[in-house]
């Protein structure tokens, strides 16, 4: 197997960035606490995870599986990376992709259980090289929940890319087969991470001020 690129671990007490650095939606500007991750510290860093999945699973055909609605960006991005890297090889692999949508969260909180919501016939993936793209690690009972029922089909191979891997006593000890950054155990927003479906289109991943989640909880529980 190839050697994979060691995921970015951020420090428990790292400060973060200023906001006034960098262009920041005016209506998130009093939500948000620190840019946590810039967006082109993500996107160099894609770049390598791309180039670690080709050559751990290049060669046959891959099946990239986004999980909705949190990765759609990462997927995305890597999947961009994944092409640009294909058309520059002489052993190029083909990927198509698909779909499937899980909840786990609540606020600002892991609910504890997983609900697959929709999304891929599973059975397709019969045979095939399997990426399963996610969005964050956190306790790890999404992918406890998900891989068996990937497995069960019968696929050839299956790996994880997860773009963050929260460090927090919650988790079950879960590690994706790769992984972007590593970050302590902090709630964050932007590149398609959310707060209740807020914050999404953020293009820096940061963290929010505790009175956002109030404001923001308190949105959703009106509806």
């Amino acid at each position: 197997m190839a050697n994979r690129s060691p995921s970015i671990r951020i420090g428990d007490d790292a400060p973060g960035y200023d906001l006034d650095c960098f262009s920041i939606p005016k209506n998130y500007a009093q939500d948000l606490e620190k840019v946590f991750i810039p967006h082109g510290l993500i996107m160099d860093r894609i770049e390598r995870l791309a180039r670690d999945v080709l050559q751990d699973m290049g060669g046959q055909h891959i099946v990239a599986l986004c999980v909705l609605k949190g990765a759609y960006k990462f997927f995305s991005d890597l999947l961009n990376a994944m092409e640009t890297l294909n058309r520059n090889s002489d052993q190029a692999s083909p990927i198509t992709v698909d779909f499937i949508r899980v909840s786990s969260y609540c606020n600002d909180q892991s609910t504890g259980s997983v609900r697959v919501l929709g999304g891929a016939d599973l059975s397709s993936l019969a045979g095939k090289n399997v990426l399963i793209v996610e969005d964050i690690v956190d306790t790890g009972r999404t992918m406890q929940a998900l891989l068996p029922l990937v497995e069960q089909h019968g696929p050839r191979m299956v790996r994880v890319a997860s773009l963050l891997v929260k460090r927090t006593p919650r988790s079950l000890g879960y590690t994706p087969d790769f992984s972007g950054f590593e970050i302590p155990d902090r709630y964050v927003v932007g590149y398609a991470f959310d707060y209740n479906d807020y914050f999404r289109d953020l293009s820096h991943v940061c963290t929010l001020r505790e009175t956002a989640k109030d404001k923001y909880a308190l949105a959703v529980q009106k509806l």
